[in-house]
């Protein structure tokens, strides 16, 4: 798989080293797909790991988002960590930044879309037992350690990243400081000094400040996982603002199917045409999702093979995509419905 833009700019603009730089990593789909694309500092949360030190994951979420395919790559990171390695995951629900940002109405529709996104994930497969959600209208004591934390950031630094003006709200100026205490809290407050952070390419910025931050008030920095960013389903950027480029976790199976059906494909034009030069899968969505995210590599080989002869054709490599995403998916929703919600609460921090 090659790098999207974002990534490529993390390694040459911002420092960011290539996973493939490293002599090992673990023996899971994301890293050999390549879906990983780069880290800081993933070779010394690993070693800690494999000589049975603390460890922690810390994941986090915004309040306004819906779960779609694009989240499977960092979720299974995430519970592989979690299932091998028997660590807790740490997963910060950002209901004020979606507030101060604008990017929901109220306080409150923030909180509700926080508990429905914490259901979500439990139903995903993460273990109700090790994970545990932050919710900051509801763990009120992470301001405490955000206002530890602001005095080693200054305005000049978040001004600098992020491009904030003067007129905006100072919410937004202030939230960098409660995203560190985010990402610090497995150490300040259950002494786990090994912190891995998975992230896309576009959160990057707001972990370089926490590294700073905690740098200077005295802890480890966080190691980071870069994710390398999937395709939108029309081969464009995948968005949650445009339906058609994601897949949602809350899709119905005709809705799955009528949006796999217009993906972007690398068929010929005609069925002759295709049976006679073949399909190009490099560029063909439906078999980029099914070998990074659903087949082993002999199932995929044996697929790709037969569409580049012209032996399989666009619709029927559609097909195959998606019988698994409906699967996927299908199964998902029922777990959320028969996962009773004292479950989910018990996860949920309080104060």
């Amino acid at each position: 798989m090659e790098l999207s833009q974002e990534n490529q700019d993390l390694i040459k603009k911002f420092g960011a080293t290539p996973i493939s730089k490293l002599s090992e990593t673990p023996n899971f789909y994301t890293f050999n797909n390549k879906l990983i694309a780069s880290h800081r500092d993933f070779d010394k949360f690993f070693s800690a790991l494999k000589k049975h030190e603390k460890g922690a994951i810390l994941s986090g979420l915004n309040a306004s988002g819906t779960l779609h395919l694009g989240h499977k790559a960092v979720f299974d990171t995430n519970l592989f960590f979690q299932k091998k390695y028997k660590i807790p995951v740490f997963i910060p629900i950002s209901d004020d930044e979606s507030y101060v940002a604008g990017k929901v109405k109220t306080q409150e529709q923030a909180l509700e879309n926080s508990k429905r996104l914490a259901k979500e994930l439990i139903a995903y497969g993460f273990d109700p037992k090790n994970t545990f959600f932050i919710i900051d209208q509801i763990y009120t004591n992470i301001y405490n350690l955000a206002i530890k934390l602001s005095k080693k950031v200054n305005y000049s630094e978040i001004k600098a990243t992020y491009g904030y003006k003067p007129d905006e709200n100072i919410g937004l100026h202030f939230y960098p400081a409660v995203q560190s205490a985010h990402i610090l809290f497995p150490q300040e407050k259950h002494k786990i000094p090994n912190v891995l952070v998975p992230i896309g390419p576009d959160e990057d910025a707001h972990i370089r400040i926490s590294r700073d931050i905690a740098s200077r008030a005295g802890y480890k920095k966080p190691a980071i996982l870069h994710v390398n960013f999937l395709p939108g389903i029309n081969g464009e950027k995948m968005s949650t603002s445009k339906p058609n480029t994601a897949i949602f976790l809350s899709d119905d199976e005709k809705t799955i199917r009528k949006k796999i059906s217009k993906a972007f494909s690398g068929g010929q034009k005609t069925i002759e045409e295709h049976k006679k030069l073949g399909g190009n899968p490099d560029v063909d969505i439906s078999c980029i999702y099914l070998k990074l995210l659903f087949l082993t590599p002999e199932e995929y080989k044996d697929i790709e093979t037969k569409y580049k002869k012209g032996n399989l054709s666009s619709g029927d490599v559609k097909k195959i995509f998606a019988d698994k995403a409906v699967e996927f998916i299908k199964n998902f929703q029922k777990r959320l419905k028969n996962l009773d919600n004292k479950v989910v609460e018990k996860c949920i921090l309080k104060n």
